[in-house]
């Protein structure tokens, strides 16, 4: 079974390396489009978030913003900072069940991340020499440590609720992986509960205590956002409601709007504006 191929297929990371070398300032970074990593390889680097909370940063540290989110980055000439530093663009847009399932920022020494430190040390030795195509291989490599993060945190139980709670055990992650591969199918708590191996009602519980909403509630956000995402490719309504389980477009338009507050074409026109 796997938990993380799905989703990363349904919302594809773009990396963009935009920084490589020293670092001495301060710089205020807005919420913009696009997530964020930053990279300290070596000296010391201050972190400041949107209310302001410092964290100094003494070692090489991975930090990670998964969202836009505005924040600060400082340091002096004394602190000799080396960051290598992109942008995160998911496909789906930034607000997809990916990035909404871990928190606004995650900051980690390297130390404490055993599974990266191959792609760490090829990511440093690209971004600190002069092999031709180093931008292409530099942008993949963010893109796959950022995989591997997930596959840390899932491995490691570091999400205490939601989605990638609910992926790191055992029992619920079959169920939600079964949603996540068949959206069409016609799931009923029962089906989910069986390929859980759980009694229904323990699987229900179970469920909305780690996931944080129903089973149904789930299946059905998991559809609209497969459905916002394909509108964003310019898929109509008629053949994504086939792929996603619904009977007619009328029928995952009434849904849509109950779940988002206004019609697909009418969300389509916010999103071109």
């Amino acid at each position: 079974m796997d938990r993380l191929s799905t989703l990363i297929k349904h919302f594809n990371l773009h990396a963009a390396t935009y920084h490589k070398g020293g670092f001495c300032g301060v710089a205020d970074i807005a919420e913009g489009n696009y997530g964020h990593v930053h990279l300290l390889r070596s000296g010391h680097l201050g972190f400041r978030d949107a209310q302001g909370q410092l964290i100094e940063l003494t070692e090489p540290s991975l930090v990670l913003l998964i969202r836009p989110l505005e924040h600060q980055l400082t340091a002096t000439e004394a602190d000799e900072a080396e960051l290598v530093c992109a942008t995160l663009n998911f496909e789906g847009g930034a607000n997809n069940p990916l990035t909404l399932a871990l928190p606004a920022y995650i900051i980690k020494p390297l130390r404490e991340l055993p599974a990266l430190h191959g792609s760490l040390d090829w990511l440093f030795e690209e971004a600190f020499g002069e092999e031709c195509g180093r931008e292409v291989v530099l942008n993949r490599l963010f893109e796959l440590m950022v995989i591997q993060l997930l596959r840390h945190l899932i491995a490691s139980r570091s999400i205490a609720s939601g989605m990638m709670a609910g992926l790191a055990n055992p029992r619920l992650s079959r169920a939600l992986t079964g949603i996540h591969n068949e959206p069409q199918r016609n799931w009923t708590v029962a089906d989910l509960a069986g390929i859980a191996t759980m009694s229904r009602a323990s699987f229900a519980a179970h469920f909305r205590q780690t996931v944080g909403v129903t089973p149904a509630d789930y299946l059905t956000n998991w559809r609209i956002s497969l459905t916002q995402k394909r509108l964003r490719e310019g898929r109509p309504i008629a053949l994504i409601a086939d792929e996603v389980g619904y009977e007619s477009p009328s029928a995952l338009a009434r849904t849509f709007r109950r779940k988002v507050g206004v019609s697909p074409s009418e969300w389509m026109q916010r999103k071109t504006l």
